[in-house]
């Protein structure tokens, strides 16, 4: 069989080992051959392609990015754009296609399920936000880098006397700033799951100062919103499938907390430095093994799936059941981090 590879959306650690997993298996124990469309679904409307060989996927388990390159294109929002993707499929005579992204990516690929195309999906989003897995590649990475971050801020505030507020992404869900949150140990964790009180935030980092504590971390993601609603900051552009870019909380947070309780607030946003650099060895380990999923899916024609981590097994469901809907953070979570905020 000849089998077609394609990233999409942002770029996040592990994506390289899911395409050298299925590459070095689909070769080397079924005998297919592989054919990579570049920059995600833009690559299947203009045709754009690499060949997919055990040479040139070595050496990608520990390299960060996609050797595919990636883009939030939306075929469904181009003139002309499922039939280019259908023209460049049969151009191609390819078989099959393994789409590696989040929901967009995998919402398309839904769409031209429906239309014929034999799909396997790969989850692939840092904010852990895909229903249906427990877990996807890239978010422990995200999540080690930002606590990193956040214990060098933790130095860096007790020696100024301030405090430090980091922005994290998520979009809808707060899984890396919950996690992050509580592994660094950070005295505000604010989600877009809870929209928080500007009031009660600032009332609680003056309670922990009069207490003795000389500094405090506030962990927030970059969809959070207050209760409110007046100090979130968004260019109003939106990408091709209609998501708001974000960015600017931080900024606006800090300035309310050093104007409502007088302490110096300084701001960090880590943005896309969560997406670079090399996996962790557990984000090796599953991408490897949704790469490896996803050809044994091919092989067997078991299509319009979506690759799962369930536990510690590695499974497919059906390809709607993983873009269904988003998954939040749950209250029990956000609780357990608020037990050591002091």
């Amino acid at each position: 069989m000849r089998i077609g590879m394609l990233t999409g959306g942002g770029d996040c650690p592990g994506l390289n080992a899911v395409i050298r997993a299925a590459v070095r298996k689909g070769i080397g124990n079924y005998g297919h051959r592989f054919v990579g469309y570049r920059h995600g679904w833009r690559g299947l409307i203009e045709g754009e392609t690499m060949t997919l060989t055990m040479e040139t996927t070595r050496g990608l388990l520990s390299r960060g990015g996609t050797i595919l390159g990636t883009s939030r294109t939306n075929p469904f929002k181009v003139e002309g754009g499922p039939e280019h993707v259908l023209a460049t499929l049969e151009r191609d005579g390819t078989d099959a296609l393994i789409a590696i992204g989040g929901d967009d990516t995998l919402g398309v690929a839904l769409r031209l399920a429906d239309q014929g195309v034999h799909v396997i999906g790969v989850p692939k989003t840092i904010d852990n936000d895909l229903s249906a897995t427990d877990f996807t590649f890239g978010f422990h990475t995200a999540v080690q880098i930002a606590t990193d971050a956040i214990d060098r801020l933790q130095t860096t505030a007790e020696s100024h006397d301030r405090v430090m507020v980091v922005e994290l992404m998520g979009r809808h869900a707060g899984w890396i700033t919950a996690y992050a949150g509580l592994a660094g140990g950070a005295d505000v964790i604010l989600v877009p799951e809870e929209p928080f009180d500007i009031a009660a935030v600032c009332a609680s980092i003056a309670e922990r100062h009069a207490r003795g504590a000389n500094s405090s971390i506030v962990a927030v993601a970059e969809g959070a919103v207050p209760k409110e609603g007046t100090m979130v900051v968004q260019s109003g552009e939106t990408d091709a499938f209609g998501h708001v870019r974000l960015g600017g909380i931080s900024h606006v947070l800090a300035a309310e907390i050093e104007n409502r309780t007088g302490f110096e607030t300084r701001v960090t946003i880590l943005g896309h430095v969560l997406r670079g650099g090399t996996p962790t060895a557990y984000d090796r380990v599953i991408a490897t093994r949704f790469g490896i999923a996803a050809i044994d899916g091919v092989q067997i024609g078991d299509f319009t799936t979506m690759v799962s981590l369930r536990g510690t097994d590695v499974v497919r469901v059906p390809l709607a059941e993983g873009v269904a809907q988003s998954k939040t953070v749950d209250a029990a979570l956000l609780a357990d981090a608020r037990l050591f905020n002091d």
